[in-house]
């Protein structure tokens, strides 16, 4: 039975091994420290925080985050340690809510591997604390508690740490909220939330939400490699249970949902057909999207329970010879070496047992990614798709664009298509400069620029080409003249809004006339009075692309792209930026909260973004126009035709 606790109130923990599950509401940052008898935490080393998220016994979630999953195992923490204190606090500078009063009451759970709850607390009585102490495993006379606490703190992370006397409180408060907003800058952001409050429906029962399989007899599952504490497959309702259910139940959207397709009933012994659209929505586009995005964060906890394990079982191996080796008879003869031998046998026992669990459920997505990215819409498509060959300009916007491919090295044939949502909610930056990647480093500086521009070209294609007639314009500035070819796409067709912008005067020409389409814009809707906008105002969405920024930008020009940055989305501004950072550095870091806006992208694969569950670094490939094709330009010259005959 699940001890529901107030303040102060505690409970004995049945077990060592602890998940920790945090359901804000908002994007909060969780953290814990280790604390000695007394409660004093030693040192920096005993804090786990997105900028040091791994302790021994503990790890906490790299960024911050509307839910987080805090593992904890009570055995393995440092000698000394005896208690663990999780920590949430609010993102500073992140534009959100700024107290816990003005968002939903924090809710924690301390679950065991299967997920079943052991004891949960809301954390409701707050106001303008922004940080605050929500509870604490402690150890009192070799049994562990759990204590709700509930303190918060209005001066914010600083004096939390400093209450529990943490040396340089406010540098190390600092430090992990810069963590957190470049955590946050490099998230992709998750889709809307439904009314009720989560936009995935968890179950109960296993990590990753799946009913849990019995585990193998006779011989019982090492704790990792338990069916509950890794992803399991869905269990189709039916006459006959499948290993596999397409239904995805726990996809949930705001809007009530159309009635899914069906597959037909699998024959007894045979596993279920994969069904594109087969999620929640009004319509085929909304289903697919939902689809997707539950892809994503199934691909994403399938990966982090596998990770666990392997590196559950790297952890036992290495206790397991260090208690061997402890022992002066075993360093004697053969006993070390079988000691040895043993404990590396276990180890590859758990990590294979994990793998096949991983294998199983790889393969279940890649058949449903089989089904779902032929039947994907235009604006979901890749290039490669046939349906480009056939696209016709719609009449309404849709919901969301795909601006690449996402995969990790655990199956790099597997793509999740990443799609953002339109309007467009930030702006997108294309980085031209050497990244980490191999294949940028392996690419010479002016081809790697070409290819960069080339990129936003099919992007801004992209975005003409799903929006109806005349409700999108696409601006260019491109100081030195430099992308005339990548940009003779979009000039030929004519469905630029003008020539692109050469030379310091045309820079201000542009950003002066869309820093007025904001600043009308803002006025009107601030006073109601939208019919009062001029009438040769543009209220279409408006892209500006920027070629080999900061070249031709002076301080005035700087000053307004970061405007357009930030006040432009909100009133249909988007920024398409392609620029080395590099290159940019003089202006110190007063261009770091434009970076941080941007959605960065890159023209070569990269791993850089991250998910929003459980912050995995990600391979970013970028969408190519194949070899020899002809599409790009033939979706242009529809979307020229298009606004011809809507006299546009």
């Amino acid at each position: 039975m699940t001890a529901e606790l107030v303040r102060g109130q505690n409970h004995t923990l049945p077990q060592t091994r602890l998940e920790i599950r945090v359901s804000a509401g908002t994007p909060v940052v969780a953290g814990a420290t280790l604390g000695d008898e007394r409660g004093t935490v030693r040192g920096v080393e005993w804090i786990a925080h997105p900028g040091s998220p791994q302790l021994p016994g503990l790890e906490v979630s790299q960024q911050a985050a509307a839910d987080h999953r805090l593992a904890v195992d009570l055995e393995a923490l440092p000698a000394g340690a005896h208690r663990v204190t999780v920590l949430l606090a609010l993102p500073v500078g992140a534009g959100g809510p700024a107290r816990f009063g003005a968002v939903p009451a924090p809710f924690v759970a301390v679950t065991g591997l299967d997920g079943a709850e052991i004891a949960t607390f809301t954390l409701t009585g707050l106001d303008a604390e922004s940080a605050v102490s929500a509870l604490e495993l402690y150890r009192r006379q070799d049994v562990w508690k759990v204590r709700a606490v509930g303190q918060g703190y209005a001066g914010g992370l600083a004096e939390m740490l400093a209450d529990q006397g943490v040396a340089g409180a406010t540098g190390l408060a600092g430090s992990i909220q810069e963590a957190v907003t470049r955590g946050l800058a490099r998230s992709v952001a998750p889709p809307p939330r439904t009314q009720g409050g989560d936009r995935v429906r968890h179950a109960t029962g296993s990590a990753d939400h799946r009913p849990p399989t019995p585990p193998p007899a006779p011989e019982p599952p090492e704790p990792l490699a338990d069916p509950a504490t890794t992803p399991q497959p869905h269990t189709a309702p039916g006459p006959a249970a499948s290993p596999i259910d397409y239904a995805h139940p726990r996809r949930q959207h705001a809007a009530p949902p159309s009635p899914p397709p069906t597959a037909p009933a699998p024959q007894p012994g045979q596993a279920a057909q994969p069904v594109a659209g087969d999620a929640t929505g009004w319509s085929m586009d909304e289903r697919l999207y939902n689809q997707i995005w539950g892809m994503f964060e199934d691909l994403a906890r399938a990966v982090a329970a596998y990770r666990s394990a392997v590196d559950f079982a790297e952890s036992r191996m290495d206790q397991e010879l260090d208690r061997a080796l402890s022992d002066p008879r075993n360093r004697i003869g053969g006993a070390g070496d079988r000691a040895r031998e043993g404990a590396r046998t276990k180890r590859d026992e758990l990590a294979s047992r994990a793998r096949e669990v991983l294998d199983r459920d790889l393969a279940q997505l890649a058949a449903e990614a089989a089904v779902v990215e032929p039947a994907l819409p235009a604006a979901y498509a890749g290039w490669g798709n046939p349906v480009w060959h056939a696209h016709r300009v719609p009449m309404e916007i849709p919901m969301a664009l795909r601006v690449g491919d996402l995969h990790l090295p655990e199956r790099t044939d597997l793509r999740i298509p990443l799609l953002v949502r339109l309007p467009l909610e930030r702006g997108i930056w294309v980085d031209s400069g050497r990244t980490a990647s191999e294949a940028a480093a392996l690419m010479d500086t002016d081809r790697l620029r070409r290819l960069a521009m080339e990129t936003a070209v099919a992007h801004a294609a992209r975005l003409l080409a799903v929006y109806p007639p005349g409700e999108f314009s696409v601006h260019v500035i491109d100081p030195a003249g430099a992308a005339a070819a990548p940009l003779a796409p979009l000039v030929d067709a004519g469905v630029l809004a003008g020539p692109p912008a050469a030379g310091p005067g045309g820079v201000a020409s542009v950003l002066a006339h869309l820093t007025r389409r904001v600043d009308l814009v803002q006025m009107a809707v601030r006073a109601g009075a939208a019919d009062s906008l001029p009438p040769d105002l543009d209220t279409g969405e408006q892209l500006l692309v920027v070629n080999d920024f900061p070249h031709g930008f002076d301080d005035r020009a700087v000053t307004q792209l970061r405007y357009l940055a930030d006040e432009g989305p909100a009133v249909g501004v988007h920024l398409l930026m392609v620029a080395d950072r590099e290159e940019a550095s003089a202006y110190g870091p007063v261009l770091d909260p434009l970076w941080r806006s941007l959605l960065r992208i890159t023209p070569v694969a990269d791993s850089h973004l991250a998910d929003p569950w459980v912050g995995h670094a990600w391979t970013y490939e970028p969408l190519a126009v194949p070899p020899g094709s002809r599409v790009l330009e033939q979706v242009l010259t529809a979307v020229a035709a298009a606004r011809r005959a809507a006299g546009r």
